[in-house]
């Protein structure tokens, strides 16, 4: 893929993945996967999955470096001790080459450039893993391993999935793949069937907080625990709600949805217009997104008698007034569900998005007053 393209399997404003330092907050499945080789057990298929931006494409370059950089041992007398970590020091040639995409023992699949429409295309096509294939019937120059990485598998359509099971079902010798998944429900479970999975879970707010500045984001420290609720413990996430101002505007939106239930129609219209206008997408996706999380941590208090810890100043209280038992908890997740329907559609026929989210806001009102 050419400099000037973008990359799929980047989040805009932070370093791509092979160029991240270190992998913070999965040392679980980093030991699992030591474990794995230093008990000759290494699996051809390994599926490493969890929610977006918690590190799974950074532990796949991680372990595609340390594969790379290792040499097989003979288990003599004279062999090297057992590796006791996976990482690699960046000074290493293995580690230059993964960095600038020259490694000619990689190969990265993901959805390619579209040159005649200018943009990425929307899935991985057969045609990409037909090329992966060609590359594992090609001899390895040092009699080696060889690595592939697939960010992400989600994004196959079935005949690229299909043509993956058939690679899985008769893998090449000396050849690990490495599958990224954020969706591994939705994968054909004969494909699973034939992997290993490492699933990564959510970081805790310090490391969601290491991660970030990492990543080239900044938070206060005051703002962790309201950034790692908001962000579901996902990196990637935080990066957006950090560029985008989202801990601010969250905040404002509690502000405003005190005065539920009788909306301060003023100040909601304001709301929405912030979202209209050219340039303007990021901010109304990341509003969409607030209001369905917002109307999410009502139904789960409501459900679990359990208030979360604040996002935003005065959050607890409102929660509380707004949700205080399950039935009210069974209203919120149908509100919920019904504005998520209704953004997808109005998104689908490029309805104005200050009027679309207008109405979201309206909606959530008449639900408030109905259980007032």
């Amino acid at each position: 893929m050419s400099e000037d393209h973008p990359e799929p399997d980047r989040i805009e404003g932070a370093p791509h993945p092979r160029l991240t330092a270190r992998l913070i907050g999965q040392t679980k499945a980093e030991t699992a996967f030591l474990d794995a080789f230093n008990g000759k057990h290494l699996h051809h298929g390994w599926l490493i999955t969890g929610p977006r931006g918690v590190g799974k494409a950074t532990l796949a370059w991680k372990i595609a470096r340390f594969l790379l950089a290792t040499p097989d041992s003979d288990g003599g007398m004279f062999a090297a001790p057992a590796p006791e970590s996976l990482d690699i020091p960046d000074s290493h040639p293995v580690a230059h080459r993964l960095a600038a995409l020259t490694e000619s023992r990689l190969f990265l699949l993901r959805r390619p450039y579209d040159e005649k429409a200018a943009r990425l295309k929307q899935d991985i096509t057969v045609d990409e893993v037909r090329k992966m294939k060609s590359f594992f019937a090609l001899s390895a120059a040092d009699g080696g391993r060889r690595v592939a990485i697939i960010d992400s598998i989600d994004e196959m359509n079935p005949s690229a999935a299909n043509a993956l099971l058939k690679l899985l079902e008769e893998p090449p010798a000396r050849v690990t793949i490495l599958m990224i998944s954020h969706q591994p429900a939705k994968l054909l479970p004969t494909i699973r069937s034939r992997c290993r999975e490492l699933r990564l879970g959510a970081l805790s707010p310090d490391d969601l907080s290491d991660a970030l500045t990492q990543a080239g984001g900044e938070t206060r420290p005051e703002d962790r625990i309201a950034l790692a609720e908001l962000a579901g413990g996902s990196v990637g996430e935080a990066f957006r709600m950090t560029n985008l101002d989202g801990l601010r505007l969250y905040d404002s939106m509690v502000s405003l949805f005190a005065t539920l239930p009788r909306l301060d129609r003023p100040r909601a219209l304001s709301m929405a217009e912030k979202t209209a206008g050219k340039g303007a997408e990021p901010q109304f996706d990341l509003t969409v997104t607030l209001l369905d999380l917002f109307l999410a941590r009502l139904a789960r208090a409501g459900t679990l008698q359990q208030l979360p810890p604040e996002a935003a100043r005065g959050e607890g209280d409102l929660i509380a007034r707004l949700s205080p038992t399950s039935w009210h908890a069974r209203d919120w997740a149908d509100a919920a569900q019904h504005l998520g329907l209704r953004a997808r559609k109005g998104r689908a026929v490029n309805l104005d998005p200050a009027a679309l989210l207008m109405d979201m806001l309206l909606h959530i009102n008449e639900t408030a007053a109905k259980l007032a």
